[in-house]
C-alpha cells in the first residue's frame, strides 16, 4: 500500500540506528517501582544481590538530565523471554518471534519520538537543558512537552507490539489486569516503568511459550488503552495526533492514538446459503445483498466509504421474527456473500459472533468482551461484520431486575459503540443485532439499530412450495406440479411487492393514527404534514423520539441507494473496488435515484410498525407477568387461610 498524502514515511534506517537502544532496554535496566507492586512466582530464579547473568545496559536520552533510582536487581527481559518455555536451553521460535517483535516495537517508538521531539520544538528545549541553559519561562512548556513525547513514545510501541505480534497469536488469551506503572516524567522513564511491568506480567503469567505472545499482546492492549484515557486531558499533543507515520516494511501505519491492529482475516467454518436459498424475507434478503456489496465500496487509502459520506449506509440493523423464520440463513448468506467479494478483492474480512458464552461472572470481564468484539470487528484496516445472535438474552434491559451484572455491562458498551459521542462510521464494518423477542431488549439499544430487517420467513403460497422443494433435495422422484419454482423468489419483483404494502401501516394501532392523520390533512404529500404524522405518532408512543426521526431518514437515504452495485463489479476488482476513492464516490452517485414521498411515507410505516409490534409484545408480556402474580398470590393467600383454620 502507498503512502497518501496525509502520511509521512517512517525510513527504515531512522528504526534501525535506534537497535542498539532497544536492545539496551530487553538486555537489562534498573527500575524502582513507583505505583505498582512487584509480582511474585515460583519461576522467578533467585539470584545474588547485584549479580546478573548479563550485562546491564543503561538507555539514556539525549540532553535530558535523569535521576536514577535504581535497585540491584534490574530488569532483564531478555533472560524472562528466553525462561518461559522452562529449562530447554535453546530459544524457541515464539520466544524469537517476541524478542525481534519488541527490539522493532522499541526502535520505532524511539525515531517516532524522535520526529516528535523536532516537530514540537522538544529537542531545542532538551538542547537548552543539557546546556543549564533553559530559561524559566519555557521550564512549563518543557515539562509539557515531555510528558507528550512520553504518552506518544509509549503508545506507539504498545501499538507496534501489538501489531507485530498480532499474526503469532494463537487460541489461547491472558487477562494481564490493568497496567499500573505508567511514568510520563520522559520517555525513558516512561519505557522503563512499562517494559518493568510487563516483565513481571512475563514472570508470572508465561509459563510456556503459547502463553508468552498472548501476555505480551494483552499487555500491549491494556497499555494503549490506558495511555489513550491519559492522552484526553494531555496538553502539547498536536505534533503527534495531527500527523501520521507509515512504516513501509511492516505495512504499518501510526495514527495517533488509534491501534493499528494487524488486517487479518478470520477463517470462516460455518455453511453459507446462497440468496435463493433464502426463501420470503424479501426486504430483508434484498437489503443484506446491498449492504454486503456497500461494504465492499470500503477505501482502504481514505479509510472511508463513499456510501458513509453520500448517506445510506447502515452501520446497524435489527432483524426480528417469530424462531424458525430465517434469522440464521439470513447470517449465513449476508457473511457468505462478503467472504467471497472478499476473497475476489484479496481484502481481509473478520466475522465474528458476540454470543452468550462472553457473559462472565467476574465483574466487568462481560464490558471487556464485548467491548473486544467491537474493536475486532471496526478495525478499519478490514472489512468486518458483526453479529449479536439473541439480542435480548445477551444484553440486559435495564430496570430489569432479572437482567445480570455482565448483561448490563454489555449493554452499556454496545450502547456507547453503535452511537456514542465517539462513535466513527468509516463504512467498513456493519453490526446485525437479531432476536426472537426484540421487545425483551432495552429500548434505547434497539433504538441504536438504524434499520429494521422484518424476518417473518415464507408468507405465500409460493414460499411454501419453494422451502419445501428446496430442504426436500434431489434425491426422490415425487412431481414438482404446476409451479414455476423460486419464480415468487424474484427480488425486484418482491422487493418492490413488499416496500408497497408499507404505504399503509400493518399494526392496528399504527393503522389508527395514520388513518386519523389522514382524515384530517388529506394526503401525505408535503414535509409539513409528514411531520405531523409523525408528531401523532410521538403523542401515542413516547419513544418515538428524534432518534427514530434520524434512523428513518437514513433508511430513506438507503432507499435512495435503491440499487444493486453490478455483479461484475465484484467479480472484477479493477472496475470499481481498485479505483481511486473519488471515482467510486462519482460511479455510486450516477446510480443514485431521487427520493419520493411514498419512500418516506413506506419508511416512517416499515420503522413505526416495528416499534409499535414490539411495545404491543412488551406490554402484552408484562401484562402476562402481572396477572401471573396476582394467580399466585391469591394461591398464597388461599393456602395460609386454609393453614390458619
Amino acid at each position: 500500500m502507498s503512502l497518501t498524502s496525509d502520511q509521512m514515511e517512517l525510513r527504515e534506517e531512522d528504526i534501525q540506528k535506534h537497535y542498539a537502544a532497544a536492545y539496551g532496554f530487553l538486555d537489562g535496566f534498573d527500575h524502582t517501582p513507583r505505583i505498582a507492586k512487584a509480582k511474585t512466582s515460583d519461576r522467578t530464579e533467585e539470584r545474588s544481590p547485584g549479580i546478573s547473568t548479563r550485562r546491564r545496559f543503561r538507555s539514556t536520552t539525549p540532553g535530558l538530565v535523569t535521576r536514577s533510582t535504581a535497585r540491584p536487581e534490574g530488569v532483564h527481559l531478555v533472560e524472562s523471554i528466553e525462561g518461559a518455555d522452562g529449562d530447554d536451553p535453546l530459544i524457541s521460535p515464539a520466544q524469537a518471534n517476541v524478542l525481534n517483535g519488541l527490539r522493532r516495537a522499541l526502535a520505532i517508538a524511539l525515531a517516532t519520538g524522535e520526529n516528535f521531539s523536532d516537530a514540537s520544538g522538544l529537542s531545542d528545549l532538551k538542547r537548552a537543558n543539557l546546556a543549564g541553559s533553559l530559561s524559566a519561562d519555557n521550564k512549563a512548556e518543557f515539562s509539557e512537552l515531555l510528558t507528550a513525547e512520553a504518552l506518544a513514545v509509549l503508545h506507539v510501541f504498545a501499538n507496534a507490539t501489538a501489531y507485530l505480534l498480532a499474526p503469532h497469536l494463537g487460541e489461547v488469551t491472558v487477562e494481564v489486569g490493568e497496567v499500573e506503572e505508567v511514568l510520563t516524567d520522559n520517555a525513558q522513564l516512561a519505557l522503563h516503568g512499562a517494559l518493568w511491568e510487563l516483565d513481571q506480567d512475563i514472570t508470572t503469567l508465561a509459563t510456556d511459550e503459547t502463553r508468552l505472545v498472548a501476555t505480551v499482546c494483552a499487555f500491549a492492549e491494556q497499555l494503549m488503552e490506558k495511555l489513550s484515557l491519559r492522552a484526553q486531558t494531555a496538553a502539547r499533543l498536536a505534533a503527534f495526533t495531527g500527523a501520521s507515520w507509515r512504516v513501509e516494511a511492516d505495512d504499518l501505519t501510526i495514527q495517533g492514538f488509534t491501534p493499528a491492529r494487524a488486517a487479518k482475516g478470520t477463517t470462516l467454518t460455518m455453511t453459507f446459503k446462497k440468496p435463493n436459498e433464502v426463501v420470503g424475507n424479501h426486504i430483508a434478503k434484498y437489503q443484506a445483498m446491498k449492504l454486503a456489496k456497500m461494504l465492499m465500496a470500503y477505501d482502504f487509502d481514505r479509510k472511508l466509504n463513499p456510501f458513509a459520506e453520500l448517506g445510506g449506509f447502515i452501520f446497524t440493523f435489527m432483524g426480528d421474527g417469530m424462531p424458525g423464520t430465517g434469522k440464521t440463513t439470513l447470517i449465513q448468506m449476508m457473511a457468505g456473500l462478503i467472504n467471497d467479494y472478499c476473497q475476489v478483492a484479496g481484502y481481509p474480512f473478520r466475522y465474528q459472533n458476540l454470543s452468550t458464552d462472553n457473559i462472565d461472572s467476574y465483574q466487568g470481564k462481560s464490558g471487556q468482551n464485548a467491548k473486544s468484539f467491537i474493536n475486532n470487528i471496526i478495525d478499519p484496516m478490514a472489512i468486518g461484520f458483526g453479529t449479536i445472535d439473541d439480542i435480548d438474552q445477551l444484553a440486559g434491559k435495564r430496570g430489569d431486575r432479572q437482567s445480570s451484572a455482565g448483561q448490563l455491562e454489555i449493554t452499556a458498551v454496545l450502547m456507547e459503540s453503535f452511537a456514542g459521542a465517539n462513535t466513527v462510521v468509516r463504512g467498513n464494518c456493519t453490526f446485525g443485532m437479531f432476536s426472537n423477542y426484540p421487545e425483551n431488549v432495552d429500548d434505547a439499544l434497539r433504538q441504536r439499530a438504524g434499520a429494521r430487517f422484518l424476518v417473518d420467513g415464507p408468507k405465500t403460497r409460493e414460499d411454501y412450495i419453494d422451502i419445501l422443494a428446496l430442504l426436500m433435495g434431489k434425491n426422490h422422484d415425487i412431481p414438482l406440479g404446476e409451479h414455476d419454482l423460486f419464480e415468487a423468489q424474484a427480488i425486484q419483483k418482491a422487493v418492490a411487492a413488499s416496500f408497497e404494502s408499507h404505504s399503509r401501516p400493518h399494526e392496528a394501532g399504527l393503522m389508527n393514527v395514520f388513518d386519523k392523520v389522514h382524515d384530517q390533512i388529506g394526503g401525505l404529500d408535503t414535509i409539513a404534514k409528514l411531520g405531523t404524522y409523525l408528531k401523532a405518532i410521538q403523542e401515542v408512543d413516547p419513544r418515538f423520539t428524534g432518534r427514530a426521526i434520524k434512523n428513518i431518514t437514513d433508511a430513506v437515504k438507503v432507499r435512495a441507494m435503491d440499487f444493486e452495485l453490478p455483479d461484475e463489479w465484484m467479480e472484477n476488482p479493477e472496475l470499481f473496488l481498485f479505483q481511486t476513492y473519488e471515482r467510486k464516490k462519482d460511479m455510486i452517485s450516477a446510480l443514485r435515484v431521487p427520493i419520493t414521498v411514498e419512500m418516506v411515507v413506506q419508511e416512517i410505516n416499515r420503522y413505526a410498525d416495528s416499534e409499535f409490534r414490539y411495545a404491543d409484545k412488551s406490554d402484552e408480556v408484562a401484562i402476562e407477568e402481572a396477572v401471573r402474580d396476582m394467580r399466585r398470590m391469591e394461591e398464597a393467600k388461599r393456602r395460609y387461610l386454609e393453614g390458619k383454620g
